[in-house]
């Protein structure tokens, strides 16, 4: 894929949203982008290897997801465009990863290295700044889904997640969604059969 400045609108808009960037700015992150083509079911990231690399979705579909002992997935996150993906345990610590980043649909990402952003953000404060608001609002997010699991019944928690991520709804497949969700496949069935049925 030819690399041309338009490639980088999206990302550079998304870091707007927290810090201002010039030029200088826009030409510095640009410098370190990676874009590449991923294949469905193609992994990012393996569990036992090392996450190099933060992932923002151009185009496309991701899940993250364990396996336990038993061999039983646990859908962690999805991500579709505009989100940023990765084993964030494993890329701050450059320790092991214990996910699996799976591609749901061809995708294109744009991906930025673990040096790389580390040279970035001592070189210029509003990278470090972005790169921390983010991480600040990715463990409020968990700590809210946590306590949605904890407190809310399965239906409460498929309509909230319906009514936040509509569109991821309709793009991921059910049984990484009941997962994501914390129940089988043929609970989710049920749900939905039932809400289809009183609306």
């Amino acid at each position: 894929m030819e690399e041309t400045v338009i490639d980088y609108k999206n990302i550079l808009n998304n870091i707007k949203r927290y810090v201002s960037l010039n030029e200088e700015d826009e030409q510095q992150f640009i410098s370190i982008v990676r874009t590449t083509k991923i294949k469905r079911k193609q992994f990012i990231v393996q569990p036992n290897f090392i996450c190099s690399h933060q992932t923002y979705v151009l185009k496309g579909a991701f899940k993250s997801y364990f396996m336990n002992d038993e061999g039983t997935e646990h859908t962690i996150q999805f991500a579709i465009e505009d989100w940023f993906i990765s084993d964030f345990n494993s890329y701050v610590n450059q320790s092991p990863a214990s996910l699996f980043v799976e591609a749901l649909e061809d995708s294109t990402v744009q991906q930025i290295a673990y040096e790389d952003v580390e040279n970035l953000c001592d070189k210029n404060p509003k990278f470090e700044r972005f790169f921390r608001l983010v991480a600040q609002k990715s463990f409020a997010f968990s700590q809210r889904r946590v306590l949605s699991n904890l407190g809310k019944s399965a239906e409460e928690r498929y309509l909230e997640f319906f009514n936040l991520y509509p569109s991821i709804v309709q793009r991921v497949p059910q049984y990484a969604l009941a997962s994501y969700l914390g129940m089988s496949p043929e609970f989710l069935s049920k749900i939905k059969k039932r809400l289809t049925t009183k609306s």
